[in-house]
């Protein structure tokens, strides 16, 4: 084994101020060529590459030995710096190359399954498999440098705003709403379990009971639910509690955080206060309640134009109390051929919609799918409602609100992405407040809290829990959202113990299911709970965000695929009956 050479430097640190040190590097072989009498080898660690030259100076063992080297070895080389005749002004490195002296070969590589190269065009799921060469990249280094540096940032800024860090438990009570839980089997209390925390919800709650008044952790959290490009099963947020506030003081902290983030991590001023929409405005103009503010496309109400219209399809949608909305697209009708609106409509059904109309505005007729049921003039009213101009193109959907807001929501983004507005370098924020608190459950005919069943109603909605108006009652509670993604989201929480029980009959739990579900929860507020609320982030989003991609698997280390599962370590895996046995668990799997 040869032996260890101690580092004076990292690769990519070393400059022309270092011409003439004897220096040391440690790193890997990103690529080695021959020359006559010359050998070359690029060395990698996570700072960069660096040259190095074996030469008519190096010794004849380092020198043969050195021919033996391919790419991904492991490697130690002490040299002297010098400037290179051959510069490169694409590297950092790339006035200076070492002139190796001594070579220790740590351990050999066999060809690697993928390029360690940042453009290497392999699938995602051989990346995870090999995530461990796939972390050798530059790109990787420098996105696991970066997040840690947000952790660094974020724990600054709430240590020197008073914030106090606290771990709380990883093996939980399990949640009674939200997604699924990942469930542990305790094998000291047999047949019983625990929960991965969904969040820290509860035991944040505790802690400003308990006194704690301002409450940070970087927690890790589970849920077993649907995966998408943005969603991972265990991830991490920056959770925190503050007592004796209101909605103001959360959102003011907030926004302090987020400028002070953002300029420490990009260097971008963003200004403050935020803008603010309440939920039924945002729905109303975005169709989203995570609106993307970096163009326009606009929702667009026309039912007091089409009331009167001998469109069916219209008319009956609003004599159902639905809606007619639609968006306006800006040129649209040169760049979008019949063929794409044909897929834009296909698109739409995914959430519920019949259909589209479309309405190109051209210079000298206006043309639309609809054509025999609308007169010039009637289009042309339509195309006002919209402040449509020549060249536009309009999309008009109708039927229930939520599946016109769904439609109309995803197609002004997927369009925007099309028309190449998304620009991930630009930031748009802002906070989606007054959401209602309550949603109807088909599934299990009930009322649902919207965001969990601890958040406060608005002092001015809390009558109409007693009329049993549950449609009115709206929340405490906001979001803060960036590029149309939700980055975090809190609330106020009850701290009045009548309310809260008022919202768990609302909600028809019996008096046992509370007792099992929020037992010592409960319990604890007995004893003079303080005002308070709070907000969790999602680090994992606030990272992908900031660096750009739409990809939160590419800011994680470890990430799981779109199925849940560890490619490379086969996590989720069987088990041994010996292992079940001790845990009293039997499985009984019934092929599907």
């Amino acid at each position: 084994m040869d032996k260890l050479l101690k580092r004076t430097h990292y690769c990519g640190t070393l400059r022309k101020e270092n011409i003439g040190d004897t220096v040391c590097v440690n790193g890997w072989v990103a690529k080695n060529r021959r020359l006559g009498g010359l050998i070359f080898a690029d060395i990698r660690d996570r700072s960069g590459i660096v040259q190095v030259v074996f030469d008519e100076n190096t010794s004849e063992e380092v020198f043969a030995k050195a021919g033996t080297l391919r790419g991904e070895y492991c490697v130690g080389i002490s040299g002297v710096v010098r400037e290179r005749e051959s510069k490169n002004p694409d590297l950092l490195t790339g006035y200076i190359e070492i002139v190796a002296d001594e070579l220790s070969v740590y351990s050999a590589s066999e060809t690697p399954p993928i390029y360690i190269k940042d453009d290497d065009n392999v699938s995602g799921d051989l990346r995870l498999k090999y995530r461990y060469l796939d972390l050798r990249k530059p790109v990787m280094q420098n996105t696991l440098a970066f997040r840690s540096k947000m952790y660094n940032v974020i724990r600054n800024f709430y240590f020197k705003n008073g914030f106090i860090e606290v771990e709380t438990p990883v093996l939980a009570k399990p949640t009674p709403e939200g997604a699924r839980d990942y469930l542990v089997p305790s094998r000291v209390n047999p047949g019983k379990f625990y929960a991965l925390p969904q969040s820290p919800q509860q035991f944040k709650q505790l802690l400003m009971i308990g006194g704690t008044d301002r409450y940070v952790q970087i927690a890790k959290c589970y849920r077993d639910e649907d995966l998408r490009a943005d969603r991972q099963p265990e991830f991490t947020q920056i959770d925190l509690e503050m007592s004796f506030v209101d909605q103001e003081d959360i959102i003011a902290i907030q926004e302090a955080f987020l400028k002070e983030l953002f300029k420490e991590m990009r260097g971008i001023d963003i200004q403050t206060p935020l803008p603010r929409l309440t939920w039924d405005e945002a729905m109303d103009r975005y169709g989203s309640d995570k609106p993307d503010l970096r163009f326009g496309f606009e929702l667009t109400d026309i039912k007091d134009t089409v009331k009167d219209c001998a469109f069916q399809v219209f008319t009956d949608a609003i004599a159902a109390g639905g809606k007619v909305m639609g968006i306006d697209i800006t040129g649209g009708s040169e760049k979008f051929s019949r063929k794409d609106i044909d897929k834009m409509v296909e698109s739409v059904k995914v959430f519920g919609a019949k259909g589209l109309v479309w309405i190109r505005k051209e210079a000298d007729e206006i043309k639309s799918s609809v054509n025999k049921f609308f007169s010039q003039e009637e289009l042309a009213a339509i195309c006002d409602k919209f402040g449509a101009k020549t060249g536009d193109l309009i999309l008009i959907c109708s039927g229930p609100k939520n599946v016109v807001w769904a439609a109309l929501g995803f197609l002004r983004r997927d369009i925007a992405g099309k028309l190449g507005l998304l620009d991930p370098n630009e930031f748009k924020l802002c906070w989606i407040t007054d959401f209602p608190m309550f949603e109807w459950s088909e599934e299990e005919q009930r009322y649902t809290a919207m965001h969990h069943p601890f958040t406060s109603p608005k002092k001015e909605h809390i009558g109409y829990l007693k009329t049993g108006e549950l449609d009115k009652v709206y929340a405490d509670a906001y979001d803060i959202v960036i590029n149309g993604y939700e980055a975090g989201g809190g609330s106020i929480r009850i701290h009045d113990s009548e309310l809260q029980k008022t919202i768990f009959e609302v909600l028809k739990l019996s008096e046992e299911e509370i007792r099992v579900r929020f037992g010592f929860f409960i319990d604890a507020f007995k004893y003079g709970a303080p005002p308070h609320g709070g907000l969790a982030f999602g680090l994992d989003r606030l990272c992908m965000l900031l660096l750009g991609t739409d990809d939160i698997r590419q800011v994680i280390a470890f990430p799981k695929n779109q199925n849940a599962q560890c490619v490379m370590s086969e996590a989720p895996t069987i088990v041994s009956d010996d292992q079940l046995k001790d845990l009293s668990i039997a499985i009984d799997l019934q092929d599907k």
